[in-house]
């Protein structure tokens, strides 16, 4: 039997199935379309997103073939009235490796996890769409367009704000669709504008937006974004910039602004993320991203199988997609193209979480981000101190990892220092939050009361 069925090959989706990949879980990946998609939708990359990148392994290839935000320029026909940045750019330091938010077209990023996810053994199963499922307690029968049934212990449904997952649940998608607020994009291709630069046409006096037209990192393509009134795109764009001429629109899609969240993130064996569970209007860059985090989240608990740990994926990620929805509506309202830390994402944390134990439960470490890379937990003690979670020859100031003889794959512990000013011991999870940060008498109970072995020393030897 598969352990886990993934429906949907977007950026969620990837990353689950990474997550899960170099975990040793026996996953599918299906994905409905026949191909991957060649079109631009979302292209930026926050901050929080390229930590995650960075730990699946893909993070080189994202940054060299990705940039920084280009500076904007505004224009009156061939005019320009305005520069500016959407904001001001940082120098990495130790707390924020990635400080800058970085413009990827999302096919590319679908790419590269795709040939990640390919070195770990598993590829998307294309022209392969969920037409139905049933789930007992013991797992779920999913039926495919291909006519296989497949049995699962759980099933995540990627598949986007339309969903067949989400609809076939009965869960509801609260919010609002704008009838009257249709957006279009379009891949295009001009050899009138300097690729340097983030072009726009509108009007500073009434803050309206006639359309944007932005390179994109190591192509010839720039995306065009307007509001689809009808008319011709040349045409719209020959009236309002006369001295730029449209040689080829390579692709186009236009939607309606949704801003939804679904009801529930779980029911039963079968969990929700990324667009299928919230869909978010562009401003601010963060639905893609918050998918991303949804699998982040995700992954690690459902390789550890627990219960109690999956309980606890539908309380933290429903709370940040909540805020993160309030976020991006007010950015749109606003028209508030600036970035920084309120859109970074780095200070999302899950502050009520029955994970989040202590002073600093909850929150994100911030810090060893090289120690960080892999599937299993930190743990930051004063070695010397004779904890009895360690080892009785962990040298003092210095990293072991320890690995409970009856533990499940993916809980190994590394023992690093504490930080400066530390009281007690923190437990890092896998997915880079505190979880723990207290006594270390009450450590054993929590990893106990979330199904994971505790790295005792009589265990370890």
């Amino acid at each position: 039997m598969t352990n886990v069925l993934i429906v949907g090959s977007g950026p969620t989706g990837l990353t689950l199935a990474i997550e899960l990949a170099r975990r040793g879980v026996d996953l599918r990946i299906v994905e409905r379309s026949p191909q991957p998609p060649t079109g631009v939708r979302g292209k930026g990359l926050q901050p929080r997103t390229l930590e995650v990148f960075d730990d699946l392994g893909v993070i080189d290839e994202i940054l060299a073939t990705g940039s920084e935000y280009p500076s904007m320029r505004s224009y009156q026909g061939d005019k320009v009235v305005w520069e500016g940045s959407m904001g001001q750019l940082r120098e990495p330091s130790d707390g924020v490796p990635y400080p800058n938010s970085i413009m990827q077209p999302q096919w590319r990023t679908e790419r590269i996890l795709r040939d990640r996810l390919a070195e770990l053994g598993h590829r998307v199963e294309l022209g392969a769409e969920l037409t139905g499922f049933e789930q007992d307690d013991e797992g779920v029968t999913a039926t495919l367009s291909t006519g296989e049934q497949v049995r699962c212990a759980y099933l995540v449904g990627a598949d986007g704000g339309r969903s067949t997952v989400r609809k076939q649940l009965g869960v509801g998608f609260v919010g609002e669709t704008y009838e009257d607020e249709r957006m279009l994009l379009a891949d295009i291709r001009t050899g009138d504008l300097d690729r340097d630069y983030w072009h726009v046409w509108g009007s500073l006096a009434d803050r309206t937006v006639h359309f944007t037209i932005c390179p994109l990192p190591n192509t010839d393509i720039f995306q065009l974004v307007t509001p689809d009134t009808g008319e011709d795109l040349t045409e719209l764009v020959a009236r309002h910039a006369p001295h730029v001429r449209i040689d080829e629109i390579v692709w186009r899609s236009e939607y309606r602004v949704n801003i939804r969240m679904a009801e529930r993130f779980r029911a039963g064996r079968v969990f929700l993320a990324g667009d299928a569970a919230h869909v978010h209007s562009p401003a601010g860059g963060q639905g893609l991203n918050t998918g991303v985090q949804d699998a982040y989240n995700l992954g690690w608990k459902l390789a550890a199988g627990s219960e109690a740990l999956l309980a606890t994926y539908e309380d933290e990620r429903m709370a940040v997609a909540e805020h993160v929805l309030g976020l991006s509506t007010r950015l749109y309202r606003e028209n508030d193209t600036r970035r920084g830390d309120n859109t970074n994402q780095l200070d999302l944390a899950y502050p009520g979480s029955p994970l989040s134990v202590g002073e600093r439960g909850g929150e994100r470490l911030g810090a060893y981000f090289a120690e960080q890379r892999g599937t299993g937990f930190l743990l930051l003690a004063d070695t010397a101190a004779g904890h009895p979670v360690l080892p009785a020859d962990t040298a003092p100031g210095h990293p072991s990892t320890v690995l409970p003889a009856d533990t499940a794959p993916g809980h190994r512990f590394t023992v690093l220092p504490p930080l400066d000013g530390q009281e007690g011991v923190m437990l890092v999870r896998p997915d880079g939050y505190i979880g723990y940060h207290g006594d270390e008498s009450g450590l054993s109970a929590y990893l106990s009361g979330f199904g994971i072995a505790a790295p005792l020393s009589d265990a370890a030897r």
